[in-house]
């Protein structure tokens, strides 16, 4: 599994020959504009949510490649009145894809499209691929229901917010990862504007006094697990 960070919220992911996007915001990021959208595989796309920042390039990408849109019921049908071909599901669902099992699970946040339409509710995803587990937590508070993942699933590693304001802060992740007993954290939503920036080395300071690998990528750079 290679996963890749296209910056603020927006992953790619490749689990052998299937190609998996997160979240793409990436025209609209201008931290991200050595990333050429036209050049992304993607087979499927996770919506997390339906704010701006989590779905402006969904469309061009989906259109252009025949990608089927993952997300909540709300999200999948204002897509497919675009022509796209999604996948619905909602909280607590799981479904058997070619590249792993995924679980649709909660997340506190809001949902809204752009033009303020209902999103439906916000969501993370726990992904079971044939040798690791992640969970992509989108964006979120802290919560109880994450001490819920792994009581079915070990995970290898989790993609927590870390930006604070709209999200966890750095704190809460670190709670959260001791609910998701997972200690490999990627962290995502953070430094896109001034809202969400934060000290890269006491980040990664925190984490480390409490024997917890927080990993801060640059747009572009990928890891592999």
């Amino acid at each position: 599994m290679k996963i890749t960070f296209y910056g603020h919220a927006s992953l790619g992911i490749q689990v052998n020959d299937v190609n998996i996007l997160v979240d793409p915001f990436i025209t609209g990021n201008p931290k991200a504009s050595g990333i050429d959208i036209n050049s992304l595989k993607s087979d499927y796309i996770l919506v997390t949510h339906a704010h701006q920042d989590h779905i402006l390039d969904v469309e061009t990408i989906a259109k252009r490649t025949g990608a089927v849109v993952v997300s909540n019921f709300e999200i999948v049908s204002h897509f497919e009145k675009q022509g796209i071909e999604g996948h619905p599901m909602n909280h607590g669902g799981q479904w058997d894809f070619e590249f792993g099992t995924v679980k649709y699970v909660n997340a506190i946040h809001t949902s809204s499209f752009p033009d303020g339409s209902y999103g439906g509710q916000p969501g993370g995803f726990v992904i079971k691929g044939e040798h690791k587990n992640i969970y992509i937590a989108g964006d979120t508070a802290l919560t109880f229901d994450m001490k819920l993942i792994p009581i079915q699933t070990k995970l290898d590693l989790a993609i927590l917010p870390i930006g604070d304001n709209f999200t966890m802060g750095i704190d809460d992740a670190i709670v959260a990862s001791d609910f998701i007993q997972c200690d490999k954290i990627l962290g995502y939503h953070f430094d896109t504007f001034g809202y969400i920036e934060i000290d890269h080395e006491v980040a990664k300071r925190k984490f480390f006094e409490k024997d917890k690998d927080l990993m801060l990528l640059e747009i572009g750079d990928f890891i592999e697990l």
